[in-house]
C-alpha cells in the first residue's frame, strides 16, 4: 500500500526544483502542489529545458531512474505527481 506523500517531501521537491533552476524570486510555499508545473497557471513558468533539468535532479537526488520519456512527462506534471512517483519508487525498493 502506497503512502500519501508528506508535506515535507513536497516542500523538499519544490526547494530542489527552485535550487536546480536557480529560481530565487518565488517562495516555495507559493507553488501549488496540484497545478501543472508547465503552463501559465503556475508561479514557476517552466519550459522544456527546465523539464530535463528537473528529471536529472530527481534522478540525482533520489537515486531513481526515469528511463521512459512518456513516464517522465507523467512524473513531472505537478509537485504531487513527482512526490507520488518518489513514494512509489521508495516502496518498490523496500521489497
Amino acid at each position: 500500500m502506497t503512502q500519501v506523500p508528506s508535506p515535507e517531501l513536497k516542500l523538499e521537491i519544490k526547494k530542489m526544483i527552485m535550487e536546480t533552476l536557480n529560481i530565487t524570486d518565488i517562495n516555495p510555499e507559493n507553488v501549488d502542489d496540484e497545478k501543472p508545473l508547465f503552463g501559465s497557471d503556475n508561479a514557476l513558468t517552466l519550459d522544456s529545458v527546465d523539464a530535463i533539468e528537473i528529471i536529472m535532479a530527481i534522478q540525482r537526488n533520489y537515486g531513481i531512474r526515469i528511463a521512459d520519456q512518456s513516464m517522465a512527462r507523467y512524473v513531472i506534471r505537478s509537485i504531487n505527481s513527482i512526490a507520488e512517483f518518489i513514494m512509489t519508487e521508495r516502496e518498490k525498493n523496500k521489497l
